[in-house]
């Protein structure tokens, strides 16, 4: 039946509801309980101790199922929580009740109360003496309601995913759920939790390409921030010793099964700390969520088992382009091999670019996919690290990592640059690189280096995608299951 016949039918129903005075959209009901409730409390009882439960339950919620027997149904109601069975009869209910419920919908929000039993097939059942009629859905469910599956409808109209999907509301309770564990984790370590600007004077924080707008008021432009790392810098050098913030980040680049524009990063700051000391602490980080989402170090993510268990894998960029990408490392020392051998992949890099930025592109073309297990990449060469102390030992590199698992960064971290000369020249350099077409390269901050004269103590930061790590913790495939409302592009 085509939708706009179904859409007709509907309104007939509710024009013959009003005109027995039905209220359509009453908001006087209480409810007292939830599925989960009722099913975790009763559902292992028999029928002797069903018996002798005297309770009456309230639940409310959108109606899954009918099955009508003439002067009885079973109805599926779905709320919050999960799924139960209810049975209306006609001489329970009550002729007017029963009348209303004949002409209820699938989708329709409705009210039940009652006490409990159980059927001949040994399923948990609310006997309802009451029935309302709390909404009224016009338009009809999709056809496939029980499983929707077309991605396009489930991330354009999420409210239809949600209701269809249990699996699908499952992965952003655990979401939830996961934001909680690291708000706990980090107040456990003595860190403050605090608020930093969206809209900034500057972009700055990372390599990556800006949203603009414009304050009328005060009229200037601003930028959706790409991250907030130089205010919660701003902080520790206030004296804010450890400092946590859990927001979005906003960066104008290119769709994908893992990136989005707008998205969620946890990102803290410790100060008297390197980044070897946060790489334990990652360490601990993880296991503390899998413990208590999994009960074990080990899950499985896309078919493949992942053990958290420490210590995790640590090698530097160029030891796993050689290991991983069977590259001699004396390419990796010479600018015009290290970018025949891009060539020879097929990888976009400019000739002008720089030996630290090809080194990246090489990494990123034969290594990154193949980080499966838990692993810090680490030593990250100059050019791209712009924020990070140099390494004592080799300077063109960085006290630097990004943690891989599944083949996806899913961290980055270092120890904090806290030299104001060192931090103006990196600037410079990132000014040069701007001058030269990228459009992702650092802007100078004069504000930045300006605290950073005030001195900041040895700290090292580090920030973790919220967004994927919640897709590693619950099975996701692409980063739109795990954001209610993905960005995408305009229907034609």
């Amino acid at each position: 039946m085509e939708e706009s016949e179904l859409i007709r039918k509907r309104k007939e129903k509710i024009l013959s509801l009003q005109q027995e005075g039905v209220d359509l959209y009453p908001n006087d009901v209480s409810v007292k309980d939830t599925t989960a409730e009722v099913l975790g409390r009763f559902s292992q009882l028999d029928d002797q101790a069903l018996a002798d439960v005297q309770e009456r339950f309230t639940l409310a919620g959108r109606l899954m199922a009918i099955r009508d027997f003439g002067k009885g149904a079973f109805v599926i109601l779905q709320d919050r929580k999960g799924r139960i069975q209810a049975y209306l009869q006609k001489d329970r209910i009550g002729e007017t009740a029963f009348r209303i419920y004949k002409r209820l919908d699938l989708g329709d929000i409705i009210f039940v109360g009652g006490t409990i039993f159980k059927t001949k097939t040994g399923e948990l059942t609310i006997g309802a003496d009451e029935l309302r009629l709390l909404t009224k859905a016009l338009r009809p469910l999709p056809e496939k309601w029980h499983g929707l599956t077309d991605v396009e409808t489930r991330y354009r109209q999420r409210h239809l995913d949600l209701i269809a999907n249990p699996q699908a509301r499952e992965i952003f309770y655990r979401r939830s759920r996961i934001v909680q564990l690291l708000r706990k984790f980090m107040e456990e370590r003595d860190f403050l939790e605090v608020e930093t600007p969206m809209m900034q004077p500057q972009a700055g924080g990372a390599v990556a390409r800006p949203f603009k707008t414009h304050h009328n008021a005060l009229d200037m432009d601003l930028y959706l921030r790409i991250a907030p790392e130089l205010y919660l810098k701003r902080l520790v050098t206030g004296g804010m010793d450890r400092v946590f913030e859990i927001n979005r980040n906003f960066r104008n680049e290119g769709i994908s099964s893992f990136h989005n524009p707008e998205f969620t990063m946890m990102e803290f700051y410790c100060a008297y700390a390197t980044y070897e000391d946060l790489m334990v602490m990652t360490e601990e980080m993880f296991n503390f969520l899998a413990q208590d989402i999994f009960r074990s170090p080990k899950f499985t993510y896309l078919g493949t088992e992942i053990d958290l268990t420490p210590a995790w894998r640590r090698i530097s960029v160029q030891d796993a382009i050689v290991e991983y990408g069977g590259l001699e490392r004396e390419i990796l020392q010479d600018k015009q091999k290290a970018l025949a051998k891009a060539r020879e992949l097929k990888l976009a890099v400019p000739d002008t670019e720089a030996l630290g930025k090809i080194i990246m592109a090489l990494f990123e073309g034969l290594v990154e996919d193949k980080l499966i297990q838990p692993t810090f990449v680490t030593h990250y060469p100059l050019e791209v690290s712009p924020l990070s102390r140099k390494n004592v030992l080799d300077p063109r590199f960085t006290d630097r990592f990004e943690l891989y698992i599944a083949g996806r960064e899913i961290a980055n971290a270092f120890s904090e640059l806290n030299d104001p000369v060192d931090q103006r020249e990196r600037f410079l350099m990132q000014l040069a690189d701007r001058e030269a077409g990228d459009e992702e390269a650092h802007a100078m901050d004069e504000d930045y280096i300006n605290t950073l004269e005030y001195a900041m103590p040895p700290t090292a930061g580090e920030g973790i995608g919220i967004d994927r790590l919640v897709m590693l913790f619950t099975n996701a495939a692409s980063i739109r299951e795990v954001i209610l409302f993905p960005h995408m592009r305009k229907k034609d």
